[in-house]
């Protein structure tokens, strides 16, 4: 995918799955959600290669964005960046490699799972030009 500044953007592969988990506990807003571990991150990338994007320093991972296409919505996860390297462009690089993916699937409306309480990554989203939606609520449902 490129390289700046000594910073690669790369798909994930299931070797990363254990240091995504170890990233996305230090740079990665990680509460009011069951914990994800690195089956899960081995389940995405075997259905979707390029759906988990790593920004790469040194060998190691210091951002990742998930990028979800389901055919017909565009949808974004578990943005991060490693606290040592932020207010570097590092997650506005990984939005935009995740919008130039949608768009080649066609995709024309990306949306941000952001939490309220993230006020932190507010002014990321904002930005990058997002905004929250008012007239919607996200129902959810924890599957045993």
């Amino acid at each position: 995918m490129g390289s700046d500044d000594g910073l690669s953007y790369r798909f994930a592969v299931p070797a990363d799955a254990d240091a995504v988990m170890t990233f996305w506990a230090t740079a990665a807003e990680d509460s009011h959600r069951p914990p994800d571990s690195p089956e899960a991150v081995l389940r995405l990338i075997a259905r979707d290669p390029s759906a988990l994007i790593l920004a790469v320093h040194d060998e190691a991972i210091v951002g990742s964005i998930i990028v979800g296409w389901d055919g017909w919505r565009c949808h974004l996860y578990r943005l991060g960046v490693a606290p040592t390297h932020r207010r570097r462009g590092i997650a506005r690089t990984l939005v935009s490699l995740a919008e130039t993916r949608f768009t080649t699937y066609g995709g024309t409306r990306a949306d941000a799972m952001v939490l309220d309480v993230n006020t932190d990554a507010h002014p990321t989203w904002t930005a990058a030009g997002y905004s929250p939606q008012d007239n919607w609520t996200r129902w959810v449902k924890p599957l045993a």
